[in-house]
């Protein structure tokens, strides 16, 4: 390990690039408790000061994915977002799910309790106002997702590694290559993925983590609090990924009819739930609902369950309205309710 931090704990000027194969063995180190503490600090840092590349970030993604477990759910879409959580933007991926699912494009979130450096609310906090706990209950989530097709991955169950370097991640405060690679570990085996970023320079990096990792269509959007939910009150830019290509676009909700302003409101998890609800109930305000069509719509168009982010408007708010989306919700929770009874 102190050999790797030769390389990349120069200072910004001194500082290499590792190769793939030095990365990742200094992210077995690290994963593994090879590394101390004091050594992954100062990897992380280092790696902070000089930026990580793809090569990097892509060992630490296949450095954690070999102690994750896995439950493949074939032609399901990824939403990859920041586990750090939100503090002012409504949770749009969690009731956009149940509207997803409800089309027939099966759905796999992902995160844990919150992190640094947003502390921000999660989904877990918002599951547990629904009397839902995410911690510890894997295989009622996984038996809510064979009766729905959304799964909800409590990711430190799923990857224990991630639990134990939680305590350094809290001490250091600031956003680590963790950060990145904990969203791609793709739980499900994904073919489609939506991903978020904070900064559009990093676009063409995580295109290519995207594509390395097999990804057969995805999307990266610079989305609300860097998350991948498209907002709707500006235009927003978004790359599409496939196999053999890389194409960025605009996203314009004025051009797709479901432009408004979305109201500044005090969140907490309750409230999360409140509205992500009243969606489901096709009785929320108008810019709830258009944030959830729009993004389902994306999710849609990239699973290629439509042939435009139109078709997945108009496909979503039939589900809204005819109730489906509701009713997945309703059967993904008292399949979680009942397994859970069941264990205990």
């Amino acid at each position: 390990m102190r050999d790797l931090l030769k390389e990349v704990a120069r200072g910004k000027k001194g500082a290499k690039d590792l190769p793939y194969e030095q990365a990742l063995c200094g992210a077995r180190m690290i994963i593994s408790g090879e590394a101390t503490p004091a050594q992954t600090a100062a990897f992380f840092v280092a790696e902070r000061i000089k930026m990580e590349t793809a090569d990097e970030l892509l060992a630490f993604v296949e450095a954690l994915r070999e102690r994750t477990e896995q439950h493949p759910i074939p032609g399901s879409v990824d939403c990859a977002g920041p586990y750090d959580g939100r503090k002012k933007s409504f949770f749009v991926n969690f009731p956009a799910a149940f509207v997803t699912a409800a089309c027939g494009v099966p759905v796999t979130l992902h995160g844990g309790e919150s992190l640094p450096p947003k502390w921000g609310i999660t989904l877990s906090d918002i599951l547990g106002t629904l009397g839902v706990q995410a911690q510890g209950n894997k295989q009622a989530f996984i038996e809510a997702a064979r009766k729905t097709g959304v799964l909800y991955v409590y990711a430190e169950t799923w990857n224990p590694a991630l639990s134990s370097l939680r305590p350094l991640r809290e001490e250091l405060g600031f956003r680590t290559m963790l950060n990145t690679a904990e969203k791609f570990l793709r739980y499900s085996e994904a073919p489609y993925m939506a991903a978020g970023i904070f900064h559009g320079t990093v676009f063409k990096k995580m295109a290519e983590v995207m594509t390395r990792l097999g990804v057969r269509r995805g999307i990266v959007v610079q989305g609300m609090e860097g998350s991948e939910d498209v907002p709707i009150h500006q235009s927003t830019r978004a790359l599409l990924v496939t196999e053999d290509s890389h194409e960025l676009f605009i996203i314009d909700p004025e051009a797709l009819g479901v432009q408004a302003e979305v109201p500044e409101l005090e969140w907490t998890p309750k409230l999360q739930a409140d509205i992500a609800l009243q969606v489901l109930r096709n009785e929320a305000e108008l810019p709830f609902v258009n944030l959830v069509l729009l993004n389902s719509a994306v999710r849609l168009w990239v699973a290629e369950k439509a042939s435009s982010i139109e078709e997945g408007i108009e496909l979503s708010r039939n589900v809204i309205a005819e109730g489906k989306a509701l009713a997945m919700f309703e059967t993904w929770e008292a399949a979680i309710q009942q397994y859970s009874n069941i264990v205990s």
